[in-house]
């Protein structure tokens, strides 16, 4: 009883934040590689979470290099002092020929891929872009280091896929079950971590009426 108390205390714990809105430009329309910002929206909701991760009291932060996601950790930053560092390998997947295509489009013009595509095998790579099991081998890295790093709490600027992905690998699920989450702009997922396994504690989070 009291050892599993203990554990309970010792959890490390993720929070994973989706970055804002980038506009009405670019809504329903696979976006990786491009590298947008924020629409106005965007920071207005990224301002709305702040309590939520006030309350939480994260002492670090680890960024995408898109500005989305950057713009994401600054506007939090603005109300915290935390570290802060940027890591290549949250970026989002790149789609390649697919980028800024909306579903119906890409179904249209490459209908022979999207049966590979939706079965998520390692070995589909995007027209141009990315090869699946590229991108799962460099969101392990990440949880690897994630795992790794002494903070205690860790707030984590990045993509609805990333966000995904690491919440299939820490709680053990297939690669391909990451369509079971639906992760909103500017929400906050929370993985409570017991080594190198975790919990989902939090999905969604806001601060905002919906």
């Amino acid at each position: 009883m009291v050892r599993g108390f203990f554990i309970i205390l010792m959890a490390q714990k993720l929070l994973l934040l989706r970055h804002g809105d980038i506009g009405k430009q670019y809504q329903d329309r696979y976006i990786g590689s491009t590298d947008a910002s924020m629409s106005l929206l965007g920071h207005q909701q990224v301002r709305s979470v702040r309590a939520l991760l006030d309350t939480e009291g994260p002492c670090r932060c680890i960024s995408s290099p898109m500005a989305r996601c950057r713009e994401t950790a600054a506007a939090v930053m603005e109300t915290a002092d935390m570290d802060f560092t940027v890591d290549p390998d949250l970026r989002e997947i790149d789609f390649g020929q697919w980028e800024g295509m909306a579903f119906g489009e890409i179904q249209k013009a490459f209908p022979g891929e999207i049966s590979k595509w939706a079965e998520f095998n390692a070995d589909f790579a995007f027209p141009g872009g990315d090869k699946i099991g590229d991108f799962q081998e460099r969101i392990v890295g990440v949880a690897e280091r994630l795992v790794g790093n002494p903070a205690d709490t860790i707030l984590v600027c990045t993509h609805g896929g990333v966000i995904r992905l690491l919440i299939c690998h820490f709680l053990g699920l297939q690669p391909r079950h990451y369509i079971l989450f639906r992760v909103k702009h500017a929400s906050l997922t929370t993985i409570e971590l017991f080594g190198g396994s975790g919990i989902l504690a939090g999905l969604n989070e806001t601060g905002r009426a919906e």
